[in-house]
């Protein structure tokens, strides 16, 4: 991480921004709030705004288009998520597609937009992969305010409105921040400035992301767009912007060079190359969505290594084990360390990372969410009692299973498994 020259992000630095380009990787579709100026229902080639694509990308096709784009365009020195939803609404796919572009490219610098609404719980994992430089759109730093700018944010299956929502927004924001900042992650903050919404607020935004530590301000015009909730307020003028941005100035340097740029945005900031990258984004988009990984072993949760006995909540080493091709059978392929208890979801997403190669996991017991969580990487988990080779050829020959099942251990004084990634108490 520490050969990449970051003074090479034209959008966090102007002097180069004729030198060096970013691809934006359309693979974040959801979002989690909604703001009364968006609409990506219509998308047009040849329109150049945030929260519009062409197509979608999984995060393998997106390695493919970020190999084909840098063929074409070899001054491209970041990789972003900026969409067209939210990356953290889109939490896996915008982390598989930071690890792949980071193993494959190591010096391309990283980078993210996001509303702040889920990106606090990832801030490790994002420092983990060295994602350098985040961006968070900041429309208030008061609720009274931001309660107009938004219809609703959702939390998990939980949709929140009005006052409700923009508190929860504002806390998440504020938290993400502030995580960010204590992993060295650089900052820039979007404002939209909304005519007589929250244009008399900007200045108070920039004043508190210079408390958080925030290293970039960009405020941007509101564009009125058909179908919003705003689409009939007017777009702010150039010398409304012109005096928003020196007075916030005085709290945080400003970014005056922003494109406003599409979520499938390819190129340099003053010679976009979107429009002629399209045929090649489209054919990336139809090639096969997933690619089966060799997932030839099994990990063994076990106190001793004879039998399948322990909790996946209480493990805190996996045994891997795999065929036996010369003598038949099974054998031990090596042990690795669980990732430390604690973090929540955070945690099985680890543990299905450390598991990649495996096609399941023998464990006494686990919660509702962990197991879904596992299941939905590729790794079954199996709940069982009894010997590890018993185990073992029941998962490679599909045969015996149901007689090692063995009662669902209670692990929380409330008598259910809660799944939390805390542990076992």
């Amino acid at each position: 991480m520490n050969t990449i020259d970051f003074n090479r992000h034209p959008c966090f630095n102007a002097k180069v921004k004729g030198q060096y380009g970013r691809v934006h990787l359309p693979v974040a579709p959801k979002c989690n709030i909604q703001c009364n100026f968006c609409n990506r229902k219509f998308d047009c080639v040849n329109e150049s705004r945030p929260g519009v694509t062409s197509t979608i990308l999984t995060p393998k096709q997106s390695l493919e288009y970020m190999t084909k784009v840098l063929e074409k365009e070899p001054r491209i020195s970041v990789a972003g998520i900026a969409g067209p939803g939210d990356p953290f609404a889109n939490a896996e796919e915008t982390l598989e597609t930071m690890r792949l572009i980071r193993k494959k490219f190591p010096d391309t610098i990283l980078c993210l937009a996001s509303n702040g609404m889920n990106l606090a719980p990832h801030v490790e994992e994002l420092a983990e992969i060295g994602v350098s430089h985040v961006t968070v759109t900041v429309n208030g730093v008061d609720p009274a305010i931001t309660e107009n700018i938004y219809s609703w944010v959702r939390d998990g299956k939980v949709l929140y409105r009005g006052r409700q929502g923009a508190e929860l927004l504002l806390a998440r924001q504020l938290s993400a921040i502030e995580k960010l900042k204590q992993h060295d992650i650089t900052v820039k903050i979007n404002s939209i400035l909304i005519p007589g919404i929250n244009s008399h607020h900007i200045i108070d935004i920039a004043k508190a992301m210079k408390e958080l530590g925030a290293d970039l301000f960009n405020c941007m015009a509101m564009l009125p767009n058909a179908d919003t909730v705003f689409e009939n307020v007017p777009e702010p003028s150039k010398e409304t912007m012109k005096r928003t941005r020196n007075e916030a100035e005085k709290y945080l340097p400003q970014m005056r060079h922003c494109t406003r740029c599409r979520a499938d945005a390819v190129g340099l900031l003053d010679n976009d190359k979107t429009q002629e990258m399209h045929g090649c984004l489209s054919a990336c988009a139809k090639l096969p969505r997933h690619t089966e990984v060799a997932r030839p072993y099994v990990a063994v949760t076990t106190q001793e290594g004879v039998l399948v006995n322990q909790h996946l909540g209480e493990a805190t080493r996996f045994q891997i084990w795999g065929k036996n091709e010369e003598e038949g059978g099974y054998k031990l392929i090596e042990e690795r360390q669980a990732p430390p208890a604690g973090g929540g979801t955070q945690r099985w997403l680890n543990i299905s990372r450390i598991l990649n190669d495996c096609q399941a996991i023998l464990v006494s017991d686990l919660g509702d969410g962990p197991k879904e969580a596992l299941k939905k990487r590729g790794l079954k988990p199996i709940t069982m009692s009894g010997f590890i080779e018993k185990g073992l050829e029941a998962v490679y020959t599909g045969k015996g299973l149901s007689s090692l099942q063995g009662r669902m251990r209670k692990c929380s004084t409330k008598g259910e498994c809660l799944g939390t990634g805390t542990g076992c108490g």
